[in-house]
């Protein structure tokens, strides 16, 4: 690798130890790089003064004492961290490390740390504050944690952006207050600030600059050897291009991001029909067990498709990705830096490409204006093969994919009406009968967004929705189960469970609840909740208990709920 600036690491003021040295002429990381430089080794900016720092304890760690603890938002993340802790850590056997990540069996990780101990921790929030609960089972993470000597938060207004405030509470509660933290955070936000007050004693701010450049010359976000694209699609023909462009590039590596889990699902079943000869791997948030292994099989890949929402987009290291593919522009601006990002690493080339509705195109200037990141026009391809009547065999041949469509269809009309960029993404301007062309319905869904409205465009399919069958001999048993029950019932239709009177893209976020449901577990563990938010939250669970045995209507308990959720949002405690 070419080197970014002129110090080399033995030029630093402080020795660092040998083994550190070794260990970093073994990765060909010869001089050091500023960390803004995508790909430059970032996390080097903490696991070295983490092992530097615990080989200078006057008191060398035991078995069970933990001596560093580094926070990230996603599995992915914390497992590329633990491999690059454990190259460094080969040549310092007297520390062991643990990673404790979702898609595990908490049973076993709680036994591993009985076995082995953990020196250094690497986990994600909500596993790591699971293991502080394990006491019953004999593990005393509370008393493991009092040696600790350095807290990282990796990504960390990421931590905040995705709801992990409460569980983030929880964990600080139980380490001590002397300690080095560190927060490290490619973009500055409120809430991140709020978390330097809070929780940092005399903070000290380091920020990487550009070196060269002008005060006042605007800096591209972006790697200088990233190509950016942009290409203009109808609704309709959007995903005929994507599956036209990956079919052009089938020998090389690419990322496909989506704005919802949903529409990874639909999609992601789609291409691996329709681009064959192939790997299409697909990873979202809401996915379980098989993440870890998906991500680890494909960075090994030479070439392959990945699907996939932001929770890719952060910090991930996937080794020569060609192209990034952002089907949907994703809800933020910065998260579109951060997508390209993935490409574009440790100073090769890279592409990236953005498929934009014509009413979008005004985007392009908002992202040179706002993130700095200036896109070039690609042009179409041209004769564009027609794959819609495929995906609409898929549909009609099994109820599960016919399933996927409808789901994935509403969840990106949800997510685009969240879109920050509210100017520009607008639901209003949504052509829908072009819109459910290309997720191939072969029926529109009854959602409150289209109800009274007619679409002559949008031409539905003569089969009946209700009888596609399940290829999943199971599933489809179940399925006839349940109708012929409905029927002795003198049911004509399921009963709807979560009957809704707004639109769904105008709908409050589930977040609150799981905000209120954290907080009420907090308490139950002898947390110092403010006894009004948990009256608040028994309030919300009595009301719902209400709903459920049909004691109050739909239209009370929304009324209730959300003169509750206001009540609880302004006594929420800071961070």
């Amino acid at each position: 690798m070419a080197a970014s600036t002129e110090g080399t690491w033995e030029s630093l003021p402080v020795k660092l130890h040998e083994g550190i040295l070794e260990t970093l002429r073994d990765l060909k990381f010869t001089h050091m790089t500023p960390v803004q430089v995508t790909g430059s080794g970032k996390t080097l900016a903490f696991v070295i003064p983490i092992i530097e720092l615990l080989l200078k304890r006057e008191e060398k760690l035991k078995k069970m004492q933990v001596g560093a603890l580094v926070i990230t938002p996603t599995r992915e993340l914390a497992l590329q961290i633990s491999e690059v802790m454990e190259t460094f850590l080969q040549r310092f056997p007297e520390f062991t490390q643990i990673l404790l990540i979702g898609g595990s069996n908490p049973a076993e990780d709680v036994e591993r740390l009985k076995a082995r101990g953990g020196n250094i921790v690497i986990a994600t929030p909500g596993r790591l504050e699971d293991m502080f609960r394990r006491k019953a089972e004999g593990l005393d993470l509370a008393s493991a944690v009092r040696s600790l000597d350095v807290l990282v938060l990796d990504e960390a207004d990421r931590l905040l952006d995705m709801g992990f405030e409460n569980s983030l509470n929880a964990i600080l509660s139980f380490l001590p207050k002397q300690r080095r933290t560190g927060l490290f955070s490619a973009t500055q936000t409120q809430e991140l600030e709020k978390l330097v007050r809070a929780g940092l004693r005399n903070p000290v701010r380091i920020t990487v600059k550009e070196k060269g450049l002008a005060a006042t010359a605007p800096a591209q976000k972006t790697p200088s050897r990233l190509s950016n694209y942009y290409t203009v699609c109808r609704a309709d023909e959007k995903f005929n291009h994507l599956v036209a462009f990956l079919r052009q590039h089938k020998h090389e590596k690419q990322l496909v991001f989506f704005s919802t889990c949903a529409c990874v699902e639909f999609y992601g079943r789609a291409l691996e029909l329709l681009v064959r000869k192939v790997p299409v791997c697909c990873i979202h948030g809401k996915m379980k067990n098989k993440r870890n292994s998906i991500f680890a099989d494909f960075r090994k890949l030479k070439s392959g498709i990945l699907v996939c929402t932001d929770v890719m987009a952060r910090g991930i290291d996937i080794p020569d990705v060609n192209w990034v593919l952002q089907y949907d522009p994703p809800s933020n601006a910065s998260a579109f830096v951060h997508r390209c990002g993935r490409t574009a690493r440790i100073g090769n080339y890279g592409n990236a490409l953005v498929f934009l509705l014509p009413m979008e195109e005004t985007y392009v200037n908002f992202l040179s204006i706002n993130q700095k990141c200036p896109l070039q026009e690609m042009p179409p391809i041209r004769d564009v093969v027609d794959v819609l009547p495929k995906v609409k065999a898929m549909a009609l041949a099994d109820r599960a994919a016919f399933e996927r469509g409808m789901k994935a269809f509403v969840s990106y009309v949800q997510a685009y009406a969240k879109h920050e960029c509210s100017l520009i993404f607008r639901v209003k301007d949504l052509d829908f009968a072009a819109l459910a062309r290309g997720f191939a319905l072969l029926r529109l869904p009854k959602m409150p967004e289209l109800r009274g409205r007619s679409f002559p465009d949008f031409q539905e399919t003569a089969v009946d929705t209700d009888a596609i069958p399940f290829k999943d001999k199971n599933r489809e048993k179940q399925r006839r189960k349940m109708l012929a029950e409905q029927k002795e019932r003198g049911e004509e239709a399921p009963p709807r469970r979560n009957l809704r009177n707004k639109a769904w893209s105008k709908q409050k976020s589930k977040k609150e609840r799981r905000k209120r449901r954290a907080a009420k577990r907090k308490h139950e563990e002898g947390s110092d909740a403010d006894e009004d938010d948990l009256a608040e939250l028994l309030d919300d669970t009595r009301l719902l208990k209400k709903l459920k045995k049909g004691r109050i209507s739909e239209e009370d308990f929304e009324q209730q709920l959300t003169g509750g959720a206001k009540r609880n949002r302004d006594a929420a405690a800071p961070l």
